[in-house]
């Protein structure tokens, strides 16, 4: 019954989200439902002391991220800077190969150590001018911005510096470059398959005589500032977003050491500020690289962006507000589910599988898929049952490296279910249902999944690593 309650919990929300109702508002009633059916005296506690905790915790930390991330985009968009790079793109590469830009110009920046979600907002506005222009239907460009963002850079490729995969290090003894073979092969695997499968996509679209749309929302403004930037002045602020990411990343704990502290100037005696700088350094580089690339397309752009730059900032802003609530309503319902006598039900269930890789694999991934977060299913599944995996690999001969790479890679597979944060942000983004665009994140999904077992495969005929 306990499983049964955590499985009814999980599926209302999916559909509560494919039907396009808000998160926001159905996350809690989804979590605090199930809390009632396994013990009702827990509602109330669990409400306040698990749910709004961890949902103000992600505000707290990812809020910056997700304003600035939104701004970014927008300015790109007013700038015309969008536009540029569309057009030479679309010279470069042809209208045919719009889909393996969006994905290339997504890798880029993922692999670049830039945020899933400010990859989301940074890309969108000229991946919705590119669409349009190549008469490519909108409804593919969450599918294609999944492929790039949230598949091999986000986990597979080996040194990526996204969250995923550094996860793994802290309990195997590994570092980000874990399996380099594996991690290549498993990300060329991906690639291929969704490329093909959007590609198939595209090709039935065109054959139906479909186009781009109409009566779209939160489509870009049309650019009206006259002569556009040149392409590489025009993509000077995404790859200087990247290039600070990165500068940051090593400079900022150099700078402020593991922790660092500092006593507020207020009346009375108030107790030192106390921060550890190991867990935060990340977001500071990325709020501090969206800062210059916002500073940069000012000065790039000054004319253009400020002539719509209070309407513009309005829309980047509630578009940041509904994007992150939602993802942290999602944050709050898998702390609560994870904290149920259910969730416990299935993770032992799952340590019944023999084979050690694929028991990670399939553990990790049911319950990233549960919580509906890859980072949050993945320490979840690491903190409980790390010792087993390490005790199980050592038996079978099997690296660290090799068990690194399958976890990282196995919590970006079934994560992006419909109640996913990062696929409900992708959505609101662009304007788009479950309805309209979600097939075709699930297809990404089903091949990032199959992707893990194709390296397991890979290892055990070949020993790879």
């Amino acid at each position: 019954m306990a499983f049964l309650i955590v499985l009814a919990a999980l599926c209302f929300l999916m559909y509560v989200a494919y039907r396009g109702h808000s998160v926001i508002l159905f996350a809690p009633i989804a979590a605090l439902g199930a809390v009632l059916l396994t013990d009702p005296s827990l509602v109330a506690p669990m409400f306040t002391g698990l749910f709004m905790d961890k949902m103000v915790g992600f505000l707290k930390l990812y809020f910056p991220v997700f304003l600035l991330g939104a701004i970014f985009g927008k300015l790109i968009e007013t700038s015309g800077f969008s536009k540029s790079i569309v057009a030479a793109t679309i010279r470069l590469v042809g209208r045919e190969r719009a889909m393996l830009a969006i994905v290339a110009v997504c890798a880029l920046l993922t692999y670049g150590g830039v945020s899933l979600f400010v990859v989301v907002f940074a890309v969108y506005p000229f991946a919705a001018e590119l669409f349009r222009q190549s008469d490519i239907p909108k409804r593919l460009i969450p599918g294609t911005i999944a492929l790039g963002a949230f598949t091999f850079t986000m986990d597979a490729l080996p040194g990526t510096p996204q969250i995923q995969n550094i996860i793994p290090t802290a309990f195997f003894g590994t570092d980000t470059w874990a399996a380099p073979v594996l991690g290549t092969l498993g990300g060329v695997f991906i690639l291929i398959a969704g490329l093909i499968y959007l590609n198939w996509r595209r090709r039935a679209a065109l054959k139906a005589g479909e186009g781009y749309g109409d009566n779209l929302i939160n489509e870009p403004a049309p650019f009206a500032g006259g002569k556009l930037a040149h392409p590489l002045l025009a993509i000077a602020p995404l790859l200087l977003v990247g290039i600070a990411n990165k500068v940051f990343s090593v400079w900022l704990p150099q700078a402020y050491g593991k922790q660092h502290s500092f006593d507020p100037a207020v009346i009375g005696d108030a107790a030192p500020v106390v921060q550890e700088v190991s867990k935060i350094a990340a977001i500071w580089a990325v709020e501090g690289a969206l800062l210059i690339g916002i500073a940069a397309v000012l000065v790039f752009a000054w004319k253009p962006v400020m002539a719509s730059f209070a309407e513009g900032s309005k829309a980047a802003i509630g578009g940041a507000l509904l994007a992150a609530m939602n993802t942290a309503s999602e944050y709050g319902f898998g702390a609560v589910i994870a904290a149920l006598p259910g969730f416990l039900v299935v993770a032992n269930a799952l340590a019944a599988i023999p084979n050690p890789l694929v028991n990670e694999a399939i553990t990790v991934t049911a319950l990233a898929g549960i919580t509906g977060s890859a980072s949050g299913g993945m320490s979840i599944a690491l903190a409980a049952m790390a010792d087993t995996f390490i005790a199980n690999a050592h038996a079978a001969s099997i690296p660290m490296e090799v068990l690194h790479r399958v976890a990282a890679m196995a919590s970006g597979g079934m994560d992006t279910l419909p109640h996913n944060g990062a696929v409900i942000t992708l959505l609101a983004v662009t304007g788009l249902s479950h309805r309209q665009a979600y097939k075709d994140v699930f297809a990404i999904t089903l091949v990032k999944t199959a992707a893990v077992f194709v390296v397991i495969g890979l290892y055990y005929a070949t020993g790879l690593v």
